[in-house]
């Protein structure tokens, strides 16, 4: 059974979030952590197990060796599930300055529990504070890590992601994932001009996906401009204390275009709660055999 310490004990009081920032993202030995902390290392090694956090064996990092057979690459295969997998790392996961661990986070247990189906790993989803209260999902694998290295991810990706070598054939799972990460999918009734007529009451639907790098947002137009035909909107929010956000948004029939492209079969994995927003716009709407003059009709 796993120790709940008390509020009073000396280990409690190490935080987590800068523990895992020692830990993983700076390689900090768990003896160079407490001196840090001017603790004992067996306290870090028991506050890490508090936390549910893996400690590294002994010696090199695996992997990192080209005579480890942990090292070896292993032939990852592209498919809906894969990509989609990928599509989440890049917006909402975190690879690991150790070539091994490999973080995903998210409010949705059930998107963490799709995550672990497609990657088919066993790691358990645990409950975090970083900062936030959120599920938090995190295993080593030396191989997919470099794999995901190799079609151009990186640790603390945030503000440097650019492009990634995903195939055509599956960027609109990848899209997928990515939405389901860091994007959103909006739909409202518009009753603004009801005082003018009212009859003109109609639904909107917003596609967007955010990021704080730049070179990513436009990677992703350009390719849906590519792939699709559609171009979008570029917007950005500045902000003098955080870094800034940038928005790719589409609207109308290219978010209605888009939505059918991505969700083009009812089991391929996605988050359910955003897949519920889209599924009233999924199949075209018949159109009326005449019709009055006019805004145009959405179908």
């Amino acid at each position: 059974m796993r120790t709940v310490p008390a509020a009073t004990n000396v280990r409690a009081a190490i935080s987590e979030v800068e523990l895992r920032e020692l830990y993983i993202t700076q390689e900090l030995t768990i003896e160079e952590i407490a001196a840090r902390f001017g603790v004992a290392a067996t306290t870090i090694s028991r506050r890490m197990r508090d936390l549910e956090l893996d400690a590294r064996r002994r010696g090199p990092v695996p992997g990192t060796r080209r005579s480890d057979p942990a090292a070896v690459r292993r032939d990852f295969q592209w498919s809906a599930e894969l990509a989609y997998a990928v599509g989440l790392i890049a917006t909402d996961g975190c690879l690991g300055r150790d070539n091994s661990h490999i973080t995903m986070t998210s409010k949705d247990t059930d998107l963490l529990e799709t995550f672990r189906r497609c990657l088919d790993i066993t790691a358990r989803i645990t409950l975090t504070t970083n900062p936030r209260p959120c599920h938090r999902l995190q295993w080593c694998d030396s191989a997919f890590h470099r794999w995901l290295s190799d079609i151009g991810l990186m640790p603390a990706k945030s503000l440097r992601l650019g492009s990634l070598r995903v195939p055509d054939e599956w960027f609109r799972d990848f899209l997928r994932g990515g939405i389901d990460g860091d994007g959103s999918i909006i739909s409202y009734v518009d009753r603004y001009n009801t005082f003018k007529k009212a009859g003109y009451v109609y639904t909107r639907v917003y596609l967007s996906l955010v990021s704080a790098s730049p070179p990513f947002i436009e990677w992703i137009r350009e390719t849906l401009q590519r792939l699709v035909g559609v171009t979008g909107d570029v917007g950005v929010r500045r902000s003098e204390k955080r870094n800034d956000i940038w928005r790719l948004r589409y609207a109308k029939r290219e978010a209605l275009l888009l939505l059918r492209w991505m969700y083009y079969s009812p089991e391929v994995p996605c988050l359910r709660r955003k897949r519920d927003i889209a599924a009233p716009f999924l199949t075209p709407a018949i159109r009326p055999p005449q019709r009055r003059r006019g805004r145009p009709m959405v179908v």
